[in-house]
């Protein structure tokens, strides 16, 4: 029944989000298409160079964007690092622009077995929780892709303060779920962030390892889909 405790060990799974319930779509083709509607043409290797250096930037600075005003300053830092890595052509664009066509080229969907592996999860009783390293709209971007009404609570670096691998983060999680560590399994496609972190915190860690391509230590534990996820915690 729905909302009942699970008889078994555990209590509530805990998400990584992109790579594990979320993917990124090609962004360069994305790049290319948004910069070619305001007249300005660059080919694919100059649209993946841009999206990269913008990303890796993202990445460093995530934490920065907390609320709402601080989430919109570092989307304009975002803009301007793709603007320095882009071809003089599209650099005279204004920066609104730049941004417009970079949230344009920055789409996210679902895994396809995202919603059914959650959803069963919540029939069974289990309490959820993504934790991400992430800027304060993956609540909203969980929610435009139809993931958030299927969790509990989304637990994100940049409102935390603290970012995987760090303890912190899954401990606010626990909280949240009110859950302790030994009533909670994390599932994760980093072995560095989510697996290292999880295990820090003292809470059992699944890798998703989506392409099976991730070389892993002995003794990790690792699923390829989210297909049947229950059989790992019942």
């Amino acid at each position: 029944m729905e909302g009942a405790v699970p008889d078994g060990r555990y209590e509530a799974v805990l998400f990584d989000a992109l790579g594990t319930l979320v993917e990124l779509e090609s962004p360069w083709p994305l790049l290319q298409a948004a910069l070619s509607a305001y007249g300005v043409e660059v080919d694919h290797e100059q649209a993946r160079q841009a999206m990269l250096a913008e990303m890796s930037y993202y990445r460093a600075h995530h934490m920065e964007g907390r609320d709402d005003s601080s989430l919109a300053a570092l989307r304009a830092r975002c803009a301007e690092v793709l603007r320095e890595n882009l071809p003089p052509a599209a650099r005279g664009l204004p920066a609104e622009t730049l941004q417009e066509a970079l949230l344009h080229s920055i789409r996210f969907r679902p895994y396809p077995d995202a919603a059914p592996a959650l959803g069963r999860l919540r029939l069974l009783g289990f309490r959820s929780a993504v934790v991400s390293n992430w800027d304060v709209s993956l609540r909203r971007v969980l929610g435009e892709i139809g993931l958030s009404g299927l969790v509990d609570h989304v637990v994100v670096s940049a409102e935390a303060g603290v970012a995987k691998p760090a303890p912190g983060i899954f401990e606010l999680a626990l909280r949240r779920l009110q859950c302790s560590a030994d009533r909670a399994v994390m599932v994760g496609d980093s072995p560095e962030t989510d697996i290292a972190g999880a295990h820090g915190a003292g809470i059992r860690a699944v890798l998703i390892d989506r392409a099976a391509a991730t070389e892993v230590d002995d003794g990790v534990e690792r699923i390829f889909t989210l297909d049947n996820l229950e059989d790992l915690v019942t």
